[in-house]
Parts: C-alpha cells; sequence; structure tokens
C-alpha cells in the first residue's frame, strides 16, 4: 500500500547555520512512543484495565469496555475466518450504533485496516471509494448493504448476521506483529480534484496522536465526550479512540442530532458532557440556538479557520477554548492552541508531539520568521501515502532535508502559513481554489 517516494530535485544540503535557531526549538517536540504501537492493544489493555466502567453510550443502551473488547473480539474472529487479515482493507458502513465502534476495533484486531463509508454519502461516491480500495469485506447492516456494492458473499452485516457473531468466540485477538507502517485506516478525501483518493494512515501515526491529544488538550477517565461527527471525517478518530485509551466515556449522536442544535444541547445536558470537537459550524449552531454550555465545557474546533466572532463567544460563554488544525495527510491535527484572548489573533500554535512544521519558500527552503510560505509538515503523523496513486503522493509527499531519518518526508499542504515572533504558527489561507465547508475540502 505504500507508494514511491518523488525523485524530483529537493534540497537536502540546507546549512544547519541557515536554518533560524528558533525554528529548531519549536520543532523540537520529541516525546517517547513505543515502537509498533498498535491501536487496538491500547484500548484492550485498557479494557482490561476497568472491564466494568461505561465505555461507550448509543441512545439508551451502553457498552462497559469489557463488553466492548468482547464484541470487538467476536467481529474479529469472524473477520479472520472470512480471510480478512494484514493488507485487506475493510470497508464499515453503518449507522452510528453500539456496533460501530466494536466494529472498527474488530478490523484491526484482525490484521485489517478499515475504510469508513458514511451512509449518508451518495451512492455513486461510495460504490467509487469502495471499488478504488478493492474492499475485502464490507461491514454493515441490511439497511445500508446495497450502498458500495459489493456482493452479499463479502458482507458481514451485523443484524442478518448477528448469530454468527454471537457464535463466535470473544477470545482475545492479536494481530500479527506488523511493520510501523502498517495501515491502520484509509480515508478518502476529494481534495480540490472531485474524485476521491485515498489517504493511507499507519498505526504509529495514529498512536502518536492518540497518545498527544491525550496530553493536549487532554482527557481524564472521569471525562464524557460526545462524538457528532461521521466516521468518514478523520476527526473522529479522536472523539472515538482517545477517550477510549483513557478510560472516558464516549456518547454518539446521530447523525440527525449532530445537525440539530436542539437535540446537542439535550445530549450535553442529560449526560454531562464536558468535552466536545466540531467544526466553527457546528458550534455556530449551538450558539445561535441560546446554548450555554456547563462550567468546566472543552470545546475544541477545527476543520476550518477559526473566527475571531467566534472565539469571543465561545470564551464568552466560559468555556476552555482550543484550536486545531491539520490535514488529513498528517493524522488528523498537527498543531494546537488554547485560545484565552479573542482579541488577540487566532492562531493555529504550535506543532503536536513528534511533529515538525516548516514555513517553506518556492525553493522549499524555511522562510524567516514572520515571512509567508507554504506549511509544510513532517515527523510521526505523515501518511504513508495516497492509496496506490503514487504520481500524486510524490508530488505533495516530498523528502524531508530537516530529518537524518531515513525515509523522512514532508507533506506539502497547500496552505500558507507563517511563523510569528512568539513561536506560534498562523495559518492565512491557501495556495489555490480549495475551500473548506463542514471540514470538507471543496
Amino acid at each position: 500500500m505504500n507508494d514511491p517516494l518523488s525523485t524530483r530535485a529537493i534540497p537536502t544540503d540546507v546549512p544547519v547555520a541557515a536554518i533560524d535557531p528558533r525554528l529548531t526549538l519549536w520543532n523540537r517536540t520529541d516525546a517517547p512512543l513505543a515502537p509498533r504501537s498498535r491501536l487496538e492493544q491500547w484500548v484492550a489493555a485498557q479494557c482490561d484495565r476497568t472491564p466494568a466502567a461505561v465505555a461507550v453510550i448509543a441512545g439508551d443502551t451502553s457498552l462497559t469496555y469489557g463488553e466492548l473488547e468482547s464484541r470487538a473480539n467476536r467481529f474479529a474472529q469472524v473477520l479472520r475466518a472470512r480471510g480478512a487479515g494484514p493488507g485487506a482493507l475493510v470497508g464499515v458502513c453503518m449507522g452510528r450504533s453500539l456496533d460501530l465502534v466494536p466494529a472498527l476495533l474488530g478490523v484491526l484486531k484482525a490484521g485489517a485496516a478499515y475504510v469508513p463509508l458514511d451512509p449518508g454519502f451518495p451512492e455513486a461516491r461510495l460504490r467509487d471509494m469502495a471499488e478504488d480500495a478493492e474492499l475485502h469485506t464490507l461491514v454493515t447492516e441490511a439497511r445500508h448493504a446495497g450502498l458500495a456494492g459489493l456482493p452479499r458473499d463479502q458482507q458481514l452485516r451485523v443484524d442478518d448476521d448477528a448469530a454468527e457473531l454471537a457464535a463466535a468466540p470473544d477470545t482475545p485477538v492479536i494481530a500479527p506483529d506488523s511493520p510501523e507502517n502498517a495501515p491502520a485506516y484509509v480515508i478518502y478525501t476529494s481534495g480540490s480534484t472531485g474524485r476521491p483518493k485515498g489517504v493511507v494512515l499507519p498505526q504509529q501515526a495514529v498512536c502518536n496522536f492518540v497518545a498527544s491529544m491525550q496530553r493536549e488538550p487532554g482527557l481524564k477517565a472521569e471525562d464524557r465526550l460526545l462524538a457528532v461527527t461521521t466516521l468518514s471525517f478523520d476527526i473522529a478518530v479522536l472523539e472515538l479512540f482517545v477517550p477510549l485509551v483513557t478510560g472516558a466515556q464516549v456518547v454518539l449522536a446521530r447523525r440527525e442530532d449532530a445537525m440539530d442544535a436542539d437535540a446537542l444541547a439535550a445530549l450535553i445536558a442529560r449526560h454531562a458532557i464536558g468535552v466536545m470537537q466540531a467544526t466553527p459550524t457546528t458550534w455556530h449552531l449551538l450558539l445561535d440556538a441560546g446554548w450555554s454550555a456547563p462550567a468546566g465545557f472543552r470545546a475544541l474546533c477545527g476543520g476550518e479557520p477559526l473566527p475571531p466572532s467566534l472565539a469571543r463567544r465561545l470564551l464568552a460563554a466560559g468555556v476552555e477554548l482550543w484550536n486545531l488544525y491539520g490535514p488529513t495527510e498528517t493524522t488528523v491535527w498537527s498543531t494546537l492552541a488554547r485560545i484565552t484572548d479573542a482579541d488577540a489573533c487566532i492562531t493555529i500554535g504550535t506543532p503536536i508531539a513528534n511533529t515538525q512544521v516548516w514555513v517553506l519558500d518556492e525553493q522549499m527552503k524555511p522562510c524567516a520568521v514572520g515571512a509567508e510560505g507554504e506549511i509544510c509538515i513532517g515527523g510521526a503523523g505523515v501518511a504513508n501515502g495516497y492509496f496506490r496513486r503514487p504520481e500524486l503522493t510524490s508530488d505533495r509527499f516530498v523528502p524531508d532535508p530537516f530529518r537524518i531519518a531515513a525515509g523522512a518526508r514532508l507533506y506539502r499542504t497547500g496552505d500558507l502559513g507563517r511563523w510569528g515572533e512568539d513561536g506560534r504558527l498562523h495559518h492565512l489561507g491557501r495556495l489555490d481554489f480549495q475551500v473548506k465547508v463542514r471540514g470538507y475540502r471543496i
């Protein structure tokens, strides 16, 4: 699934003396991370620690951590029996029920990678993604079974095949030892071309992201996070997995609730939600409906630029506000900033753990602090590339001239930015005509 790297000329001889030492300091983000980390193993370890604690809530039903692990193991056993393992891509096209998270973990336990397919997407788009990914299996429900175009013998339906799942052993399934770049998921983004392209995200990158988010903005076992984002938008990785490696609770909002301000407000109140991640569009929706944030509420905002006017309203509501930035190609979020003053310039902050951000000119040389250039991101979060799109991969993922590690790469975001004198990054828009609506590239 790895695409070849570019052979285009990239300066690899940038002298150390030519780089402002402040840039090196601001990119010093090293943090320990166990080699060959796998996300599902981290969740399983938490399940072992707190088996009786509630892990996932959907509507009036819930799963404890012990039940989550048991259910995920059954999914993995069935998938393995059907031949899904390392190297396989398994589509997940499901509603936001209690089976969603166990299904994802089951795919990972089997050693495969999941491909999220939102059943609310147009059928033609879902079929294009499924065909491009050459899915081995589709985990779905009867009501969504025809959307991706796979035959019945390649489908695992959580309702029609409930007896098979129930009969499967719930003994732990451990994926075979795999390289650090073994894929965890392949997520499709249209970008500016309109043609879906799969971004291959490796396990190690996802684990680095989850561990970094645990530390900052931070999550505690007593937290409850309201998950409002479709699985086909990569920020759902934070909502579903950061709580589950922490011992916290995930409350799944239905698709229709996520677009209804009154329903969202009711869920926040009913479940004593303390953390929610959403795009500016959703935060506007809530505030415009008169929502009052509970004490100590944390609002994570990303996917689109955070307007100062929205920051002002959220801060006035008493929330702890975080601005998050990052493209899908570098694993969800790559920088973050705690916003405390909406009258000051809204920045995208500083790189997360094991991540380097450079602002480069047209010759791929570092811009001076304060000068504008293209935001390029390196480090542990960089994706393997685009699935079976070597030419596009070689154009956007280029050798990293600032790191000596073999195979180190930078992702050229196409975003314009600059470093501030205070060591914080400023996002200044696009270098092309791409825009985002509700976090989606158009």
